[in-house]
């Protein structure tokens, strides 16, 4: 129970990465606060929570707007009267297309959802962290953008992913004085649901063939990793044992990033 006593914020909680690390972060002894922006995918985490003796809240909200994340993050804090850990998960694949073919609107939703959601759940959680005197910040970002850059259009994806890594790095310096540490997680191939909010066109005007080696992914013979292969690495970076550590990112890919 390394986590008893934190209260923890975990964003995009209802499925895949965030589902994971809010159940793992509740069974350390965490109290979660549970935010997506579909409130049915939110119960049921927090039941899943409660039925294994945890405790949390659901909180919806759509992390690129600012009146709800305000209402959300005000509503934990009154619950639980601190924030301690912060998991900034929330984010999108979007639409994938070549460059003269994405449209402003396509670019401007990923630009919004992962880079302002970021900015927004850090911006407003940050203050209530000062005040406790420190705290644990983690970023899931991706290893597109800031390993690879060969997935087919995804441009758009990766400048958020790779400008997620800067902040952390950027944060970690401006907020170490005040005992707060920001770090990175950046996945590979996990087995989420994510790719079927995932749109492609034209994939083929970007697309650079690779010759693999047999197995994409050489940890587990070409298998995805799974959603607590993330969550086990964002607890580390939750807890003391990462205490001397922040402005890092670590990739959770099963050596794929290596092969590109």
């Amino acid at each position: 129970m390394e986590l008893q006593g934190k209260i923890a914020l975990v964003t995009g909680a209802g499925s895949g990465i965030g589902k994971a690390t809010a159940l793992r972060l509740a069974a350390e002894g965490a109290k979660v606060g549970v935010l997506s922006r579909t409130g049915s995918e939110v119960e049921e985490t927090c039941a899943e929570i409660h039925s294994a003796g945890g405790e949390s809240i659901p909180l919806t909200a759509d992390t690129s707007d600012e009146a709800q994340m305000r209402h959300a993050i005000e509503k934990l804090v009154t619950k639980f009267s601190r924030i301690d850990i912060v998991v900034a998960n929330a984010g999108i694949n979007g639409v994938w297309a070549p460059i003269d073919d994405l449209k402003p609107e396509e670019w401007d939703k990923t630009i919004n959802v992962n880079l302002r959601g970021t900015y927004l759940t850090l911006h407003l959680t940050v203050p209530h962290m000062k005040s406790n005197g420190g705290g644990s910040i983690i970023v899931v970002s991706s290893i597109n953008g800031t390993r690879t850059f060969t997935t087919p259009g995804a441009t758009a994806y990766t400048v958020t992913k790779a400008g997620q890594v800067a902040m952390v790095q950027q944060l970690a310096l401006e907020l170490g004085k005040h005992g707060i540490r920001v770090n990175a997680v950046c996945p590979g191939a996990i087995d989420t649901n994510i790719d079927e909010n995932t749109r492609s066109r034209r994939r083929g005007e970007t697309e650079i063939p690779v010759v693999w080696p047999e197995g994409e992914i050489p940890i587990t013979g070409g298998e995805a990793g799974q959603s607590e292969d993330v969550a086990e690495a964002i607890l580390f970076f939750a807890t003391d044992r990462s205490r001397h550590i922040t402005g890092t990112p670590i990739w959770i890919d099963g050596g794929q990033g290596l092969l590109r």
